[in-house]
């Protein structure tokens, strides 16, 4: 048998030359989601975060206690207005991705981004998504396949999800 002993983090390695992508939060809420948001852009090279409609209160005991101490590294900001931010982003060659349940939205696996090196992914809030102005401005729009008889699962969690996999050499 093969010992596997557990390493140390700083044992970790990054992985080289991952994707650009930067994460708009449209009015995600809650000191846990934006907390675990943070976690995530650190362990998925997320360059920054922007949020739009919510106050980030980097004091929240919450907050802190789920970022573990990502919040100090990683870039964000408040953004204002997320429609022109994304044509201005889009101005830049970046390929929108909303990740929403909608009536023609594709599969996460399906889409195939070898060719797409700088991305902009778009969450929202887990009561209301993303508005349909907004998906009407973005290139994809992309969803996780459930299995189980909800038709939702925590921001943070399907976010996740859709990094690594947009991190994948398709």
């Amino acid at each position: 048998m093969t010992k596997n002993n557990q390493l140390h983090h700083t044992a970790h390695r990054p992985v080289k030359d991952p994707k650009e992508i930067v994460l708009f939060c449209d009015h995600v809420k809650g000191p846990a989601n934006i907390g675990s948001l943070f976690r995530l852009a650190d362990a998925f090279a997320v360059s920054e975060i922007v949020f739009f409609g919510t106050s980030v209160d980097l004091t929240s005991s919450r907050l802190k206690k789920t970022a573990r101490t990502t919040q100090q590294h990683i870039s964000y900001r408040e953004g204002v207005n997320i429609s022109k931010e994304l044509e201005s982003y889009h101005n830049e060659q970046f390929t929108s991705i909303a990740l929403e349940i909608t009536s023609s939205s594709t599969p996460i696996k399906a889409l195939h981004t070898t060719d797409i090196k700088k991305i902009i992914l778009i969450i929202g809030d887990e009561n209301y998504g993303i508005s349909d102005t907004l998906l009407s401005q973005v290139h994809h729009t992309i969803h996780i396949p459930m299995f189980g008889k909800n038709s939702s699962m925590n921001v943070a969690q399907a976010t996740a999800i859709a990094i690594y996999e947009l991190q994948q050499p398709s």
